[in-house]
């Protein structure tokens, strides 16, 4: 009886208020399928960790620390970057960049779409963050996981909860945000624009170089980005080498599962209501939404702006270029559905492809960026 009096004396509001919030993680999860496979166990992870003198968090007992799971899973693979730095290697595997090497155009995408990121640091500036905590917040707009999850542990550890869910839930919702932005930038014409694919082979011997120089040449010019680049450009060396398919194919399925759920897991650690209930994780998640909302502009315009210089037959249909950001393949798929939508012979799907996984390399170089010019 005198435990559960103490049960009740420890219980918050702020406790209450988070239990709901992971009750709505885990109903994205489930029902709208945002996601799933992230928010389920961070939904789950933040009503254990909210419950009140919860086991799962460290908890002091009779002066004594008694150290709890989560809390550990997030010393060892949070706060050493162990995690993000595996699932990279799980989506370096799962990445195909021929798209890429087939229309290398693609590439300046990529690296244009990320404009979101450096906006939107600028903007949580202005509103009194500090500057680590300025580029933890605008790495949401890397639309990757994994790279503001590590960059955000390196910097801003205290914001990594709000961070990670507004960066899971903003790519799970790539189909909603991103066609209202695009609408509002194009017209009707443009968005007809025919792109014919001309499939160009790609030879293994290019394939298996791509993964080496990108490493090489981004280590030279941030060499700060070597971890971050390195893990996804091994795991894409792992698929196409073609001698270590056994491995690929475990860091595709075992491996992204299990730390999968790790990593929702130990994130939940960082979501208790006295952390995470206040004025600051609204406007980072509102902020995070403008990051996204940038970069997808930041895309749309480069393309209309290079349409100024090419000819009528080569001109980019603007929509592609939102497809350089990192959220692969929500949103190469978003910018075929608009195409047909917009002219149902238009396919401009491999040109979409070809763009997001340029994104994918562009959202870890501007992670290593930051980390280069910052850390």
């Amino acid at each position: 009886m005198e435990l559960f009096i103490r049960t009740l004396e420890a219980a918050t509001w702020q406790n209450a208020v988070m239990t709901l919030v992971g009750a709505a993680l885990i109903y994205l999860a489930v029902k709208k399928e945002f996601e799933p496979n992230l928010l389920l166990p961070m939904g789950f992870g933040t009503i254990l960790v909210n419950l009140p003198l919860s086991s799962a968090l460290d908890q002091l007992a009779g002066g004594k620390l008694v150290e709890g799971a989560l809390s550990m899973f997030f010393r060892l693979g949070i706060a050493t970057e162990i995690f993000p730095l595996l699932i990279l290697v799980a989506v370096g595997a799962m990445c195909d960049f021929t798209p890429l090497l087939a229309n290398p155009k693609m590439f300046v995408f990529g690296i244009t779409a990320q404009a979101g990121i450096f906006l939107t640091m600028g903007l949580a500036l202005f509103f009194g963050y500090n500057v680590f905590e300025a580029a933890s917040i605008g790495i949401i707009g890397a639309a990757d996981g994994p790279t503001s999850i590590y960059v955000s542990s390196r910097f801003a550890p205290n914001l990594l909860g709000p961070i990670s869910v507004a960066a899971y839930t903003y790519m799970a919702l790539v189909p909603l945000i991103q066609p209202p932005v695009i609408m509002a930038l194009t017209t009707q014409k443009e968005r007809r624009i025919k792109m014919p694919y001309a499939e160009r082979p790609v030879s293994r011997r290019m394939l298996i170089l791509f993964p080496i120089a990108i490493t090489i040449i981004g280590g030279v010019i941030a060499p700060a980005s070597v971890s971050l680049l390195g893990f996804v450009m091994f795991g894409n060396l792992l698929r196409v080498s073609g001698v270590t398919d056994r491995l690929s194919n475990a860091a595709q399925n075992e491996l992204a599962n299990i730390v999968t759920i790790l990593l929702g897991f130990s994130i939940s650690a960082t979501m208790t209501g006295e952390k995470f209930v206040n004025v600051d994780t609204l406007v980072i998640i509102a902020m995070g939404l403008i990051a996204f909302v940038l970069d997808t502009a930041g895309g749309v315009l480069t393309a209309k702006f290079l349409n100024l210089f090419l000819p009528k037959e080569r001109r980019v249909n603007p929509m592609v270029g939102a497809a350089g950001i990192s959220a692969f393949p929500m949103s190469a798929r978003t910018i075929q559905r608009m195409g047909q939508k917009a002219d149902p012979a238009n396919h401009l799907l491999m040109h979409a492809v070809g763009a997001n996984v340029a994104g994918q390399i562009g959202s870890v170089l501007a992670g290593g960026a930051l980390l280069a010019f910052l850390g």
